[in-house]
């Protein structure tokens, strides 16, 4: 019942994102936050400002829009996905850079053992698989290695006999 529940807060907060087309390169940011509302995180980076709509902690959509320095997007793209995971570049990215991309992460935990943060993000693996992808980091921020795998929330396989 309590994923059913949160399913459907879920939906009802995407839908508001997904009413009418997306917003298009040079549209004003004020436009922009009409449409949208207010993201759900904001990142300065150069010239840029990028405006995080995510979908929380259960979503696997996440929606980043970058503005120029003029205030008007650039682009407005779904980030969690195979090929924007591919550009990640292992041991040059760092925190900083994985949060302008991606968004704040699923979750996060920290292996001892191998003095690794992770930053856990659901998605559809090939737009098909409830999957999470982990990028792990070292203690200097910097991306050390990506790991995907199936989402254990969404993971219903039945046990065998």
């Amino acid at each position: 019942m309590k994923n059913l529940i949160v399913a459907a807060i879920v939906g009802a907060a995407l839908a508001g994102c997904a009413l009418g087309p997306p917003p298009q390169p040079g549209e004003p940011m004020a436009a922009v936050e009409a449409r949208l509302g207010h993201p759900s995180a904001r990142y300065a980076a150069g010239g840029e400002t990028i405006h995080e709509y995510g979908a929380g902690a259960f979503g696997q959509f996440t929606y980043m829009a970058r503005y120029g320095a003029d205030g008007r997007l650039l682009s407005y793209e779904q980030v969690l996905t195979d090929e924007k995971f591919a550009t990640i570049k292992l041991g040059v990215d760092d925190k900083r850079t994985i949060l302008h991309t991606l968004g704040q992460p699923a979750e996060t935990m920290y292996l001892s053992r191998r003095d690794l943060e992770v930053w856990s993000y659901r998605y559809k693996q090939s737009g098909v698989w409830d999957a999470m992808m982990h990028v792990h980091f070292s203690r200097d921020g910097k991306v050390r290695e990506m790991m995907a795998g199936p989402d254990p929330m969404r993971d219903h396989r039945e046990g065998f006999f």
